[in-house]
């Protein structure tokens, strides 16, 4: 089989299977082999290749016989917030070592119904809790551009995974920046979607009105083909918004000529790499090379982003946590004198550090006298920056901005806990405001290391937001660049 292959695109992939010129098991088998080969990234963490030929083994049944859809048979691996089934659902943390859920979260469940094929779980930061994958209560997450930096987080292992070409493409969840950072640091396609337009049933909660399910990829056409099959209204859901069903692959082609395109140019200031400032002012004229105008806009209140998210996500993060507690599931401390002391030493066995850090943080902004002059300034700043947004996209269609202020750190690099929450500057406004973005790359710096931007559009506008990132894509061949060794 043609090592190239590891390589295809989903609609490649997808062609190749409809064509049968490759089988879903010999696909299966191929990316099975190729996460064994490649266990020092730390990508995965609970990988059933029993299961996955099964899944395989049926999709070609179906092809067989001329029941398939579109993604029948093409692989696809999970992050480990997503409760499956048949492999174990653990956050990354010790909390819920070895769980095994009894329902497969909707996300997943979709994807199952479409006919795709799990490779397995993939690694993240506990609990989604990080910006860099140091986190995992199993090991952090290679960057395979450059073992000795972070993939980012804390859908690193999604990142990582597609990266390597260990997967075609990998869901992600984004809560302050998640999918968008990683992609970024990692040169490949990540799409977080308006808040509620996913299903959240069955995702591990971290902060219940931030967090998001999206999707890793080479490409935003990869991204469109797949997310036009993982969202469907949820009415176990209460958070899902129940829109008519539609073909997020329909702006693929429509281009980008006579779209308004805003650049927050405060964003490029001090602080931001010289290298990946010019990278993406590059991206600004190719977009206005393609038609695009280029329009100066202001997001004076963002500023507040940083401080209002950690408020806001720790709170409900303090909430989230609390059922795990020793006594129904997860984790229980083996000796102990009452049901407190059990529940004191099972909550701090179970957690690793940042989950603890951010339940403080969050039952302190929540306790009384702290939350009137905390969380609910919090949520009314918040609500300033989500009019801000609202306010500027009455005059652009796209906002273009940086991801994070440089390439993927070093391993250890942001050891103090202000300086890596500092790192979602440019993330954590959009995620507040519920708005769909993109990390995309723009090109390789000096170091070595992928560089990225962000794309960001109005609330539920993922067609049009997919369509002016594969334009860009059709221009560029940065998406489809590969560490050297994959």
């Amino acid at each position: 089989m043609a090592t190239e292959l590891f390589h295809s695109s989903v609609v490649e992939l997808s062609d190749k299977l409809a064509k049968k010129e490759v089988s879903a098991v010999e696909l299966a088998q191929m990316y099975l082999d190729r996460i064994d080969a490649n266990k020092d990234l730390n990508a995965f963490l609970d990988v059933r290749p029993e299961v996955t030929l099964a899944q395989a083994r049926a999709a070609d049944e179906k092809i067989a016989v001329g029941q398939a859809g579109r993604l029948t048979g093409v692989p696809i691996a999970h992050k480990d917030i997503f409760v499956t089934k048949q492999w174990a659902s653990t956050a990354a943390s010790k909390m819920l070592e070895g769980y095994m859920s009894p329902f497969d979260a909707t996300v997943v469940k979709n994807l199952d119904n479409a006919g795709m094929v799990c490779l397995g779980k993939l690694n993240c930061d506990e609990f989604a809790m990080g910006g860099s994958n140091e986190n995992s209560a199993y090991g952090r997450v290679l960057n395979p551009w450059d073992k000795n930096s972070v993939p980012g987080g804390s859908s690193g292992g999604s990142a990582a995974a597609v990266a390597a070409s260990l997967a075609p493409i990998a869901t992600g969840t984004d809560t302050g920046g998640s999918i968008r950072q990683p992609a970024a640091f990692t040169g490949i396609t990540g799409l977080k979607p308006t808040y509620g337009r996913p299903s959240r049933w069955g995702m591990i909660a971290f902060a219940s009105s931030l967090d998001t399910a999206g999707l890793m990829a080479r490409s935003a056409e990869d991204c469109a083909f797949v997310f036009n099959d993982m969202i469907e209204f949820d009415p176990k859901d209460s958070t899902c918004v129940n829109l008519p069903k539609e073909d997020f692959t329909r702006h693929l082609n429509a281009g980008v000529k006579g779209k308004k395109i805003g650049v927050p140019r405060a964003w490029f200031a001090e602080g931001l790499d010289s290298e990946l400032a010019a990278s993406i002012d590059e991206v600004i004229k190719t977009y206005e090379r393609m038609g695009a105008q280029i329009v100066d806009i202001e997001l004076p209140t963002v500023k507040m982003g940083v401080p209002v998210y950690y408020v806001v996500a720790c709170a409900e993060a303090s909430s989230n946590l609390s059922r795990f507690d020793g006594v129904r599931y997860g984790h229980r401390a083996a000796k102990y004198t009452d049901i407190q002391d059990m529940m004191r030493k099972s909550r701090s066995e179970g957690f690793g550090p940042e989950p603890q850090r951010r339940i403080m943080i969050g039952t302190y902004v929540l306790s009384h006298g702290y939350y009137d002059a905390y969380y609910i300034q919090a949520q009314r700043v918040r609500r300033l920056i989500a009019n801000e947004f609202n306010s500027v996209f009455q005059d652009v269609d796209a906002i273009i901005s940086p991801v994070a202020t440089g390439t993927a750190y070093n391993f250890g690099e942001k050891s103090d806990p202000v300086s890596a929450y500092l790192s979602d500057l440019y993330t954590v406004p959009v995620s507040l405001a519920g708005l769909p973005g993109m990390g995309l790359p723009c090109g390789i710096h000096s170091n070595g290391r992928p560089m990225g931007f962000q794309l960001i559009c109005p609330s539920f506008h993922e067609a049009d937001l997919l369509g002016m990132a594969h334009a860009y894509q059709l221009e560029t061949d940065w998406h489809k660049k590969v560490p050297m060794g994959y």
